[in-house]
């Protein structure tokens, strides 16, 4: 039985991206850590918070929505219809995301304004700079980003899992191998550096399973690819937009605000991984395949299954990280640069922060079921909730204290997270009508 599950592709592919999720974490650690030493909480800190730390979140939702859009239509094509297609998505998405890069570039300095309207005036020609190198990397996180949905087609999985872990070593091997000549500069030419090698490994990857010779012509439209991965992308956005609505405001909270609710976020980033990615994983396929067979109400049972334990786990997580926050951060980052102060102003950042992980890991674990089971208007609305009630926050309080700077966001996630979920328990009797409705025609054929 053992030899069996070992040899099941399921079993290896999650033994793979369980491996590449844990590489990733523990060499972004080491790169937080030597942020920290170098850097600790002054301007120079907050200036590449705000130019990498947006950057790295585009690119995130870059990757996701590429995955998760093209992933089934590519694999209801095989063969030369699937490299066809790939080919096609390439044509049309390079496009795209070099002309985002190219405006990302060119506004650079408008950008700063926005993402950082409070930070230190002698760092804002830093933090321009740093957008300006980071943002290179936004063409090739888009690009690998397909050839990732095509090598998940092949259940080629090791060649892609490790994008974080090799992003973050180039990150550290740069920021080590040329801060006495650039400072803080290399940060963001690792950072770049290591999102174009990544493309390199998953694009020599991808070029086994095409054929040079394929003539044929996938018949989809190119304005039905750019239109394919919308909802989730407005999606990701909005959840992308909050955090960055948070940093934004805390440039005005002092130096080093923008650098500790960073280093809060990194924190909070390694449970919020595990609390969604692998359970997703393995949930939203199942959730599929019961929507098909129209067995909604087993599917109903998974998810209110798969919250519950879900949100046990975030909240004592999250009740053990704000009582441990201040020995845990000295502990893992009070060295070098990273002073007893900063460790102080990170904890008390963290405090404000640290509740997102409930609300944000159950609002995402729902919209994801939500999506499987073919329902996205009701996540696309909810999702809007935290960016509208973080506004309301930043324009209430405008001179915050560094454990006020996340609290908008923590509330928003968990009223966006109980406000769906509420829509979800009214609408669950109609779904379930109408699956049941729906159902009758396929017995009776059968």
């Amino acid at each position: 039985m053992f030899d069996r599950a070992a040899g099941s592709p399921i079993v290896r592919g999650g033994l793979v991206i369980s491996a590449g999720l844990i590489a990733g974490n523990l060499v972004g650690f080491f790169r937080v850590a030597l942020t920290a030493y170098l850097l600790g909480t002054h301007s120079a800190a907050d200036a590449l918070a705000v130019a990498v730390g947006p950057i790295d979140t585009l690119n995130s939702v870059l990757i996701n929505t590429m995955v998760f859009a093209f992933v089934p239509m590519l694999t209801e094509r095989d063969g030369a219809a699937r490299a066809a297609l790939f080919r096609k998505l390439n044509r049309v998405f390079v496009r795209v995301f070099g002309l985002l890069t190219a405006a990302i570039i060119l506004l650079a300095p408008w950008l700063i304004g926005v993402l950082a309207p409070g930070l230190d005036a002698a760092y804002v020609g830093t933090a321009v700079t740093l957008l300006r190198i980071a943002a290179v990397s936004s063409l090739a996180a888009g690009t690998a980003a397909l050839h990732v949905a095509f090598l998940f087609t092949h259940r080629r999985f090791a060649p892609t899992v490790f994008n974080q872990a090799v992003v973050n070593l180039l990150t550290i091997a740069a920021a080590l191998g040329l801060w006495r000549i650039l400072g803080v500069y290399g940060f963001a030419i690792g950072y770049s550096a290591g999102a174009w090698v990544q493309l390199g490994i998953v694009y020599f990857a991808a070029r086994i399973h095409l054929n040079t010779e394929c003539t044929i012509e996938p018949d989809v439209h190119w304005r039905a690819l750019l239109a394919k991965p919308g909802s989730f992308l407005v999606y990701a956005g909005m959840i992308a937009l909050n955090v960055v609505i948070t940093r934004a405001y805390a440039t005005h909270a002092g130096t080093g605000m923008a650098a500790a609710l960073d280093y809060s976020m990194r924190c909070l980033n390694v449970p919020l991984a595990y609390l969604i990615n692998p359970v997703s994983n393995s949930l939203l396929p199942e959730i599929a395949r019961l929507r098909s067979q129209f067995q909604l109400r087993r599917a109903f049972g998974l998810i209110d299954k798969t919250i519950a334990l879900v949100g046990l786990v975030a909240v004592v997580g999250c009740v053990a990280g704000i009582a441990l926050r201040q020995p845990l951060i000295a502990l893992l980052f009070e060295r070098g640069n990273f002073t007893p102060q900063s460790t102080r102003l990170v904890s008390a950042v963290f405090l404000g922060f640290a509740p997102s992980l409930v609300g944000w890991s159950l609002l995402e674990l729902l919209a994801r079921a939500l999506f499987a089971l073919d329902r996205p208007w009701l996540p696309l609305r909810a999702v809007a909730i935290p960016v509208i009630f973080n506004l309301g926050f930043v324009l209430l309080v405008r001179s915050p204290k560094p454990q006020w700077i996340g609290v908008g966001a923590s509330l928003g996630f968990l009223i966006a997270f109980l406000l769906l979920f509420l829509l979800v328990r009214m609408n669950r009797r109609r779904w379930l009508e109408k699956a049941a409705s729906d159902a009758q025609p396929v017995l009776e054929i059968a």
